[in-house]
């Protein structure tokens, strides 16, 4: 069974608001991508975006998160500079870190399905579902590096996913405290 997600408990439904709220999550996301920390042994920088992607999804649910990544991703293809250091074009799909954005759309789907089944509403099961959300996004990032690179998988594990996972722990425990506490704010749990 599934529930409403918050931002259909604070928006009213219609098409013209799924619209913006696809868009939104896009330009959150571009934006999250300029916050950039450029690590020496890897193709495969720090950056905000793996946030916005997880928590526009928990909030959208998973047809409007996926849109909403799949608006990002065909926006940067086509040339639009959102991605990482203001950089766009099939190039960037194409090289080192392409699996990863490709992977946001489906973890943004994955996680919005979670939060659509109430996961998003307790501190444990969020996090669990941002920590999910994290692993497909690794999935398809290690993919990509393979293929772009020509690394082995336990290489490009080690330089696409190890120095990452701290990271995710927090912002995994980050989205368990915020999403679970509006929930709170709007008098359901």
């Amino acid at each position: 069974m599934t529930s409403a997600v918050i931002t259909q408990r604070v928006f009213a439904r219609s098409r013209g608001v799924a619209v913006l709220l696809v868009i939104a999550a896009a330009a959150l996301t571009a934006v999250a991508a300029q916050v950039r920390i450029p690590l020496p042994f890897t193709p495969v920088p720090i950056t905000g975006q793996t946030f916005a992607v997880l928590l526009t999804g928990a909030a959208l649910g998973w047809r409007l998160g996926a849109a909403g990544q799949l608006l990002y991703v065909a926006v940067g293809a086509v040339g639009a500079p959102v991605f990482a250091e203001a950089s766009g074009g099939m190039e960037v799909i194409r090289g080192a870190t392409g699996g990863y954005l490709i992977g946001f759309v489906f973890a943004a789907g994955l996680v919005g399905r979670l939060a659509e089944h109430r996961q998003d509403r307790a501190f444990p099961t969020m996090v669990a579902a941002f920590l999910l959300g994290s692993a497909l996004i690794y999935l398809f990032g290690v993919i990509g590096l393979i293929a772009a690179t020509g690394w082995g998988p336990g290489e490009a594990f080690a330089k696409g996913v190890l120095p990452f996972l701290a990271g995710d722990l927090i912002k995994a425990a980050i989205a368990g405290l915020v999403l679970p506490g509006s929930w709170r704010l709007l008098g359901e749990a």
